[in-house]
């Protein structure tokens, strides 16, 4: 895409939260002024799940990426709060210039990278395979009306970027979008054992994990993990399990 042809960036503030749009009314991402580290909607917290298939011990080692930078929560999480080594993959510039102005994200340095790049081409990079334990993908356009990168190859090459024991995050949103379809082909891609989804929040998100080989752990272990999510992270994690399920 060029950058021509990208929307403006616009950014609003309601009641101490922050957000951030592509000229349009559909949020890309917000955060709480008051706690810029924080997860401030709970499609984004839904998207730190893959944890429960990674045990605690590793929760703040390895590399984590998000494919779309949104307002930089995830981004800023992984990093700041967890300390893991991040890298965001984000086309445009704008994005990158309001988080940096209006959403605390540091600059680039210290185990942080911001790449100005095409997600699908990042992916398909094979410098970039192996490399990655916990991948975030939330990729839409100023319509927010269906995932940007949704076909069987874009998962291949998902799974291709993960480590072993890696696990994928994937936000599922939009008056067009086909759960079903997108969830066929991460499962052609992952693996139809390998495949789970969470319960859509109230605004209409489904979060969809996908691991390269880790299966779910059994009940009481996941809910060990939940617990100590709740604990440890702030993420309100128990409540996830309710709605958990293979796809």
């Amino acid at each position: 895409m060029a950058t021509d042809d990208l929307p403006d960036v616009t950014v609003s503030e309601f009641m101490g939260v922050r957000s951030l749009h592509l000229d349009s009314i559909w949020v890309q991402g917000s955060m709480r002024v008051s706690k810029p580290l924080a997860l401030e909607l709970s499609y984004v917290q839904r998207m730190m799940a893959p944890l429960l298939w990674q045990a605690p011990s590793t929760w703040r080692t390895g590399r984590c990426v998000q494919l779309g930078l949104g307002a930089s929560a995830l981004t800023k999480f992984c990093h700041q709060v967890l300390g893991r080594p991040t890298t965001a993959v984000e086309i445009h510039p704008g994005v990158l210039a309001a988080c940096r102005q209006y959403f605390a994200l540091p600059p680039n340095g210290d185990g942080l990278e911001v790449v100005l790049q095409d997600a699908g081409a990042w992916a398909r990079d094979p410098a970039n395979h192996g490399s990655v334990d916990l991948l975030h993908v939330d990729l839409y356009d100023h319509e927010a009306a269906a995932p940007v990168l949704d076909d069987a190859d874009f998962y291949a090459a998902c799974r291709a970027l993960l480590a072993p024991g890696g696990a994928m995050a994937v936000n599922l949103f939009g008056r067009r979008a086909s759960f079903a379809d997108s969830c066929a082909r991460m499962a052609q891609a992952f693996g139809a054992d390998r495949v789970w989804r969470l319960a859509a929040t109230k605004e209409g998100n489904t979060v969809v994990v996908a691991t390269r080989e880790t299966p779910l752990p059994d009940g009481p272990e996941l809910k060990r993990r939940a617990t100590n999510m709740d604990s440890a992270l702030g993420l309100k994690a128990q409540p996830w399990l309710r709605g958990l399920k293979a796809v």
